[in-house]
């Protein structure tokens, strides 16, 4: 079976979270993202510490394709340094995982 991840990234906005899983999954980086509005986030930045209400987004993907997924992320992102880690999914339920699967498969021609 192909080794999945489970990839965690944050948006200022529930429209950018949007707008970016959107593309993503368009363009099958990502089978698919859940957006986690409600999350606030403390975190050094710069010279002092930032209190950000934020949407986490959970993205299912393939290892395969992470460093892909990294880079379109990053151009799409407005943050400067966006979050983008990844988690791999040790066991999923078989039906679950083959979807997965099947939705991040380039389109047939």
């Amino acid at each position: 079976m192909t080794e999945m991840l489970l990839a965690f990234t944050t948006f200022a906005s529930a429209e950018d979270a949007a707008r970016v899983v959107r593309t993503l999954v368009e363009e099958r980086l990502i089978a698919c993202g859940n957006l986690l509005p409600g999350a606030r986030s403390l975190y050094r930045w710069k010279d002092g510490v930032a209190d950000q209400a934020e949407v986490v987004v959970l993205m299912k993907t393939r290892k395969q394709d992470w460093t892909a997924l990294m880079s379109r992320l990053h151009e799409l992102h407005p943050y400067e340094t966006p979050e983008l880690i990844a988690v791999r999914i040790a066991a999923g339920a078989p039906k679950y995982m083959a979807w997965l699967d099947a939705a991040l498969e380039p389109e047939p021609e």
